[in-house]
């Protein structure tokens, strides 16, 4: 029991250390890229805003990013306008999340980003 209890501890610490490092980011920008290309962006708009939303943003933040804009009861799971894209990012409740997401999307529709 010991033994499992100190190889659990082991690979979280050894977890934790890639996501503190670095080491982690293009898992969590396929993850996050993967969420964007579902929510019905295309392809490569995804991996350009994938990859400045990593750069920037805790995996906290985008964890919060990712539930806040879920559906939730009652709501559209596409295809849904401006207005309940804005419902959803104020449920986020962190503006800089919000801030990079948008920012995001501007500079990689328009091939700055």
């Amino acid at each position: 029991m010991r033994k499992l209890i100190i190889g659990v501890l082991l690979i979280m610490l050894l977890a934790g250390g890639a996501v503190y490092t670095g080491l982690a980011n293009p898992l969590v920008e396929m993850q996050v890229k993967g969420a964007l290309v579902q929510s019905g962006i295309g392809e490569k708009r995804a991996a350009c805003m994938a990859e400045r939303m990593v750069d920037r943003l805790t995996i906290g933040q985008l964890w919060k990013l990712r539930q806040g804009m879920a559906p939730q009861a009652g709501e559209p799971e596409e295809g849904y306008g401006l207005g309940e894209l804005v419902k959803r990012l104020r449920r986020v409740n962190d503006g800089e999340a919000v801030a990079v997401l948008t920012t995001s999307a501007g500079l990689c529709a328009v091939g700055l980003g």
